[in-house]
């Protein structure tokens, strides 16, 4: 089926209650965790949640892994790069005036399933559209990275003037850019609209990109011949984690909710899921509370588990019998990986087609296809090299 327009990762609103830190407790030794420098890529979304963005919540809600498994498939130097993702809300009348009707609903984190934990749990309400504002108290709110290499970006989504509020849009964003920071811009309304109210105006001054998308349109996904196999595999790959501890166990339920709420949507959004799933990033998020990947991270050893913290079906094995569980469950995790990424790769190939085809039709081009396009020109200067 045709995905008609799609809203990645980019509007994750309203009240949300989750927790920001990783949910889990596996430690590690400096001596674990020496290694080379992975490149690194902050993504900070500044999203509109008044009432008139319920649409664009929803769409963002089915979308937020295809545009993740775009930036986790880059290299840099021959390295796949490590995803961090902030999210803000503004526009709400809800939060406090005094801030400008703003809040850090996530800072960077590279726990997606935490993201999207947040993404399903948003609303909308009101208001007031600071985009100056919100834009300025993220680029001094986040811990954002000195390192020039680093790709660094804002994506600033909503439907009100660019000028609203009394922090000038220009200065804020000056300040972004000053700091290596693309600053892009997408109007929730009409192209032309979009640049009389300054939307274009702010994406130039931050040396980024000014789109807009109709935020209203039902979201359709394309459906491949390769998304019952994934899915099937997905199933298989979830039964390879092993919770350490009670937020070992909470982070198991997460990651368990986060597939049911894309398969809600349809299998060609768990395909996408499960397509990052079985990458690196994945994994060594959950090495905090996923025993196999701890372990086959290095990050601790199999004889320093505490047995009280293992699943009960574990506590009565010997420590070899553990260890060899250990082990098996990390080369069968690699296989199926293997196989899902195989699987991902002929299935995107698929996709794209049917989205050239699409195009040629006359079909409008989707949000996330845009996004992906400024994200490969902006990322290009650094080093990074995209499939």
């Amino acid at each position: 089926m045709r995905r008609l327009l799609i809203v990645p990762l980019l509007i994750l609103t309203c009240f949300t209650t989750m927790a920001n830190a990783a949910p889990a407790k596996i430690t590690a030794t400096p001596s674990q965790t020496n290694h080379v420098a992975k490149p690194i890529v902050q993504v900070a979304l500044l999203l509109d949640t008044s009432n008139s963005m319920d649409g664009l919540i929803d769409q963002a809600k089915s979308q937020l892994w295809r545009i993740v498994n775009e930036l986790s498939l880059a290299t840099r130097k021959g390295q796949t790069p490590e995803v961090y993702v902030s999210l803000y809300e503004y526009g709400n009348d809800r939060l406090d005036s005094k801030t400008g009707y703003l809040r850090k609903v996530l800072p960077f984190t590279n726990n997606l399933d935490t993201v999207s934990e947040n993404l399903f749990a948003l609303t909308t309400c009101g208001g007031s559209e600071y985009c100056g504002t919100v834009i300025r108290d993220a680029i001094t709110g986040l811990s954002w990275s000195r390192n020039p290499e680093v790709y660094k970006v804002i994506f600033i989504a909503g439907n009100e003037p660019f000028t609203q509020g009394s922090v000038p849009f220009r200065e804020s964003v000056a300040t972004a850019a000053g700091k290596g920071i693309n600053v892009n811009t997408i109007f929730c309304g009409p192209y032309q609209e979009g640049i009389n109210t300054q939307w274009l105006a702010g994406a130039q001054s931050g040396h980024g990109d000014y789109f807009n998308i109709d935020h209203g349109v039902r979201v359709v996904s394309i459906a491949a011949p390769q998304d019952d196999e994934i899915l099937r595999l997905n199933n298989e790959l979830n039964q390879t984690y092993i919770a350490y501890g009670e937020k070992g166990k909470e982070a198991k339920v997460a990651q368990e909710q986060q597939d049911s709420n894309q398969i809600s949507y349809s299998k060609a959004n768990l395909s996408d899921r499960a397509s990052f799933k079985a990458g690196k990033q994945y994994t060594s998020a959950a090495s905090s509370w996923d025993v196999v990947s701890a372990v086959a991270s290095g990050r601790v050893k199999a004889e320093e588990l505490k047995k009280e913290d293992l699943p009960k079906e574990m506590q009565s094995m010997t420590p070899k019998e553990r260890e060899k569980y250990i082990n098996t469950n990390i080369q069968k995790r690699k296989d199926i990986q293997d196989k899902i990424t195989k699987l991902s790769n002929e299935r995107r190939q698929y996709v794209a087609l049917k989205e050239k085809e699409a195009a040629k039709a006359g079909t409008a081009q989707t949000l996330d296809i845009a996004i992906i396009k400024s994200i490969h020109t902006q990322a290009a200067p650094k080093g990074y090299e995209f499939k």
